[in-house]
């Protein structure tokens, strides 16, 4: 079957996501001259009148709930096969998710955003309907042509009318941001099942960790010792197990996580950073920073289509989300893509959000040590201090392979190898400074391949900051 080129009037870029049911489609649309996102299903499942209706019924209820704040759905038609497919707002600065790769928020933004959602949330309760599967994954972000960014909450598959839902017997929801009463059939649910959802999104913004099941969440300020007792004591009352005991509302919960983001926030003594718990740090350590930068446990992998051309015959050209990073890699490296950006901190650096991006040809398994995995993760720090960093950088279960120095026409610096790794491959770690002296913005790239180091300097020749 010929890929799709066109659905409707649409001209397909390139594929966003795909799960079990849908692929979406980032798409042009030459009417509003605007980029959209086309959600199509699954030509497997064209034929089950179940699975069809609930795709349609998710297209109604965006277009139901009518609000700024929850993706809004354009249009809806139907492909020659008869698979359907609807057309939404297109928000083109990630998710919540990707955002968690660059690692936390600082807090008053963390306590921000989740707000954000929960008045997402609040839209969708007085349009009468219940979520049922808010996680940082289906939270996205926006920025308006005003330059505000604004966040929407997306992907309805799950949910349901709340008069449906307060008779609902089947269990739904995504592990970590599930509460109780969503995980065992036989029970109803009401508004305050989103509200659990959104204190579990709040708790991995402000911990970079899922909670773990109901009433066995470990409380945040262990994780994240700079968290004041009144953000802690507001998440843990979204999570209680008893909905009972949990904030009334989804808007209840955004106006105190909006009075919490306004006050003053207790912070850790300049030069300390939070100690992690034990069994979280990873033995592959370069590779776990590189992980903290751009993997979530709850971040979802997203499939990007990297355009070809500007780096051979061989090779994919590769842009982050904000067009600032751009770079070549093997072609069949550039299956897997995430560009919205990294947290200098996860490398001992000042903490911020700044240009990054991953590519590999299996993002699901970039943090596993013994995965063989080819790809490159690259990020940008504005304050310099990249190459102290990668001195200290160590690979346990891999074999030193020595350092050398890197130049060329746009960046010189240091380039440090290790071979025989646990996945049979190689790592490099590649700290640079723009070759005409300046000293910033420097850049921090780390590479996997099944080889040896022998695609790095084709990978740094192509690389582009602007």
């Amino acid at each position: 079957m010929r890929p799709l080129e066109r659905i409707g009037r649409y001209r397909l870029e390139r594929p966003l996501g795909s799960g079990a049911f849908a692929t979406v489609w980032l798409a042009h649309d030459p009417g509003l001259q605007a980029p959209v996102a086309v959600k199509v299903l699954a030509e497997n499942w064209s034929q089950r009148l179940d699975v069809r209706e609930r795709f349609l019924a998710e297209a109604r209820l965006l277009r139901q709930a009518g609000s700024g704040r929850v993706v809004q759905v354009y249009d809806i038609g139907e492909l020659p096969d008869g698979r359907p497919y609807f057309v939404m707002e297109y928000a083109g600065c990630g998710t919540l998710a990707e955002l968690l790769a660059g690692g936390v928020p600082p807090v008053p933004d963390a306590l921000a955003l989740t707000a954000e959602a929960a008045r997402g949330a609040a839209a969708l309760h007085e349009a009468g309907i219940v979520h049922r599967d808010i996680k940082p994954a289906n939270v996205l972000l926006h920025t308006a042509p005003d330059g505000a960014r604004r966040v929407l909450l997306a992907d309805l598959g799950l949910a349901k009318s709340l008069a449906q839902a307060s008779v609902l017997t089947l269990a739904a929801g995504s592990a970590g941001y599930r509460p109780p009463e969503q995980a065992e059939p036989g029970a109803g649910i009401d508004e305050r099942a989103d509200v659990y959802s959104l204190g579990a999104v709040g708790y991995a913004l402000l911990t970079g960790t899922v909670p773990g099941p109901p009433g066995k969440v470990v409380r945040p300020r262990r994780l994240r010792p700079e968290l004041g007792e009144d953000v802690e004591r507001a998440l843990l009352r979204a999570l209680e197990p008893d909905r009972e005991r949990r904030w009334p509302g989804a808007l209840a919960f955004a106006e105190e996580l909006d009075r919490l983001a306004a006050g003053p926030v207790r912070r850790v003594r300049a030069g300390r950073v939070p100690r992690r718990p034990a069994g979280r740090r990873g033995r592959f350590r370069g590779a776990a920073l590189a992980l903290a930068a751009v993997l979530a446990a709850v971040a979802v992998p997203v499939t990007v289509a990297a355009h070809r051309g500007g780096g051979g015959p061989d090779t994919v050209r590769i842009t982050d989300a904000g067009g600032r990073v751009t770079l070549a890699v093997p072609a069949g490296w550039g299956r897997e893509l995430r560009g919205s950006g990294w947290d200098p901190r996860v490398l001992g650096l000042v903490a911020g959000h700044e240009p990054g991006l991953v590519v590999a040809d299996d993002l699901s398994h970039w943090s596993d040590p013994a995965a063989p995995v080819d790809g490159v993760f690259v990020g940008v720090s504005a304050r310099g201090g990249v190459t102290a960093r990668v001195r200290a950088l160590t690979h346990p279960g891999c074999r030193h392979s020595g350092a050398r120095a890197f130049a060329d026409t746009a960046w010189r610096g240091l380039v440090r190898s290790w071979s025989g790794c646990p996945d049979g491959g190689s790592v490099t770690e590649c700290a640079l400074a723009p070759a005409g002296g300046g000293a910033r913005p420097q850049v921090y790239v780390q590479v996997r391949q099944r080889g040896d180091d022998g695609a790095t300097d084709g990978v740094l020749r192509s690389l582009r900051v602007a």
